[in-house]
């Protein structure tokens, strides 16, 4: 299955990768134990997702593109990193079909550059010498995918923005942000000298019980000061009002 479409990446990336003529495709030189074959573009596929694809073969495939990839100047044309894409998109496509099923608003194009820009970030990764470095870069890719398109399929499109920012961030006036419908304001006055300050704050508050119920609390009277201890000097003084309530 190839995936078609003049907006298509995958599609503008086999014409990349393949030419216009069989003259101008790359070709790959594995060795396989004491062989050494000079595959074709389409040969190395086949090595990969073919019928009769050799596990051996395919192994020798992708050891020898990521090396060659990884290998090649960054100021260069990028056809070693190009190819290495173009081996992975066979095993992308079932995933792309299943992805634009289920998720309409997924845009082709969109979804494919994700893939591509997986592989070539995992590409840097990778391990040449690692059996299953092609299947570790098809599986970042298709992860991406998916992440991609359940993000967007979260998204709401709208024309007036700043309606919905308006909606989902209500704008508080500066008197409401400042004073909260209901809690306490806490003002702490620290003594003069603040060296060595340390102290542990304690808040107690008597609540005389009037035939077993009790009155309420009286915080918007009290005023606190903290001690070290009983006997230490004031280390400084808090304030609790209830909001709004002028100093």
């Amino acid at each position: 299955m190839t995936s078609t479409g003049p907006r298509s990446v995958f599609t503008r990336i086999d014409a990349g990768v393949l030419g216009p003529s069989p003259a101008e495709r790359p070709s790959l030189t594995v060795h396989v134990g004491s062989r050494a074959l000079v595959l074709s573009a389409e040969e190395s596929r086949e090595a990969l997702y073919g019928p009769r694809r050799d596990g051996a073969l395919g192994a020798a495939v992708w050891r020898h593109a990521v090396t060659e990839a990884q290998q090649e100047p960054r100021n260069g044309d990028g056809t070693g990193r190009l190819f290495v894409v173009w081996l992975v998109l066979p095993g992308l496509y079932r995933n792309v079909q299943r992805i634009l099923r289920l998720w309409r608003r997924v845009d082709r194009a969109d979804l494919e550059a994700e893939a591509v820009l997986a592989v070539l970030a995992a590409l840097d990764a990778a391990d040449p010498d690692d059996p299953d470095t092609g299947g570790r870069l098809i599986k970042e890719a298709v992860n991406r995918m998916w992440a991609y398109a359940q993000r967007i399929t979260r998204e709401i499109p709208v024309i007036d923005i700043s309606a919905v920012a308006e909606a989902r961030n209500p704008t508080v006036a500066p008197e409401e942000r400042l004073h909260p419908p209901k809690g306490w304001e806490v003002h702490i006055t620290p003594p003069p000298n603040r060296e060595g300050l340390y102290a542990t704050l304690r808040f107690a508050e008597d609540c005389p019980r009037q035939g077993g119920r009790q009155t309420g609390p009286r915080l918007p009277d009290l005023v606190f000061r903290a001690r070290r201890h009983e006997e230490a000097d004031i280390i400084g003084t808090l304030v609790l009002r209830p909001v709004g309530v002028r100093r």
